[in-house]
């Protein structure tokens, strides 16, 4: 969040408690005064805060950022003390500070080394002029988000079969944890990652990744949620270790069947759910 900065005044102060410098006190009283004093225009407002220091001012100014204030600098990473540099940069080119920020063409042809002095050294002003190049930009890279199925909003809208796109938010040994959007996590079993066997569920699946999955199982009353990767039906996985039900393939010649009775509803990959989830 410090690499990217927020926003000083739309800001909550839950967020705002989490900038470099600021605590929660100081995050509620730079709400309180921008509830009673209205937002903020230029970032030395600041100062006029309760119990917000200089010190405390010098480390959290440069993360604050205050879109079409006053100060054009105060909407970049650019930090206030170096605000001096940044517009013996701006003076340089012969242009108007908005109409320079931003400008690439202009700021790349600037030497850098004609603006350092005894405070501010090379590798900062090559950084103010990259700040001026794309202000405000965004340092994290850019990533892909689920597309949620349209209509399935509860677990009770899920049926098994459906095939969704879903975001892994978390990875344990015994499989991965995916947002399908329906306010619950779904378990893909370390049984059902891959169509092969899966030693470590890290090999395949990291949190933040976008996967397809379908439903194998949903249990609405413990809101589990039973998922799969494997491109096949899942049938052929091998059961989880510990399960020492001999196959049906074994039953002795001589072992009397017994009557037809109404399917249980948890299989292996049921009971290998609940387990997992036990343990989430």
């Amino acid at each position: 969040m410090n690499a990217v900065g927020v926003d000083l005044n739309t800001a909550s102060a839950p967020l705002l408690s989490r900038v470099s410098g600021l605590g929660p006190s100081i995050a509620d009283a730079i709400v309180r005064h921008r509830d009673s004093e209205g937002r903020f225009e230029t970032r030395k407002d600041l100062l006029k805060v309760a119990r917000l220091g200089g010190r405390t001012f010098e480390q959290c100014a440069g993360f604050l950022r205050i879109p079409n204030g006053k100060e054009p600098l105060d909407s970049s990473s650019v930090h206030p003390e170096a605000y001096g540099v940044a517009k013996k940069i701006v003076a340089a080119c012969g242009r108007d500070l908005r109409a320079l920020m931003g400008d690439s063409a202009v700021l790349k042809s600037v030497d850098p080394r004609q603006f350092i002095d005894e405070k501010f050294g090379l590798p900062t002003v090559k950084d103010i002029i990259a700040e001026l190049e794309k202000p405000g930009r965004d340092p994290r890279p850019s990533f892909k988000t689920a597309t949620f199925a349209e209509g399935v909003n509860e677990i009770s809208d899920l049926q098994p079969g459906m095939v969704l796109e879903g975001t892994v938010t978390n990875v344990a040994a015994f499989g991965a944890f995916v947002d399908i959007g329906v306010h619950q996590d779904g378990l893909v079993h370390v049984s059902q990652l891959a169509d092969r066997f899966v030693k470590d569920p890290h090999e395949v699946v990291k949190a933040g990744d976008v996967v397809k999955v379908r439903v194998v199982e949903v249990d609405a009353k413990r809101k589990r949620i039973g998922l799969s990767m494997r491109r096949d039906d899942g049938s052929s996985a091998p059961p989880p270790r510990g399960d020492s039900r001999p196959s049906q393939g074994s039953r002795p010649q001589n072992e009397r069947r017994p009557a037809a009775q109404k399917p249980e509803s948890q299989g292996a990959f049921g009971a290998a759910l609940a387990e997992a989830m036990k343990r989430k």
